[in-house]
């Protein structure tokens, strides 16, 4: 039972983080991008891609097309949180999000997103 406790607590603990991360095909160099308001959820996009059940449809042909060892996950920026004051994090990750959109240009023969 003490061991229940400690992980439990552990869990409380753990700080969650939004950010953004992307999935690269090492094989082609396409890559998607996306945000998350808890970057341990990423994971579970994994998990969605091997049970065949993602709905990006492109992502999910060439995931079962090159297989998972051709794809690589990557944590791009962890949103920084302002200490005081009102912090909107829906909205800043939409803008955080938007600039790495605009920065990699993961549309079309480069990657994933769809404009």
């Amino acid at each position: 039972m003490d061991r229940k406790k400690e992980l439990k607590q552990q869990y409380k603990a753990a700080k969650i983080e939004a950010g953004i991360y992307q999935i690269k095909n090492i094989v082609n160099g396409k890559i998607f991008i996306a945000s998350t308001r808890n970057l341990k959820t990423v994971n579970g996009r994994k998990f969605e891609l091997e049970a065949g059940s993602s709905t990006h449809k492109e992502l999910q042909m060439e995931w079962n097309e090159f297989g998972k060892d051709s794809f690589e996950f990557d944590v791009l920026e962890v949103l920084k949180k302002k200490e005081t004051g009102f912090f909107d994090e829906k909205r800043e990750l939409e803008k955080l999000e938007e600039k790495w959109l605009e920065k990699l240009q993961p549309y079309g023969e480069n990657g994933y997103n769809k404009k």
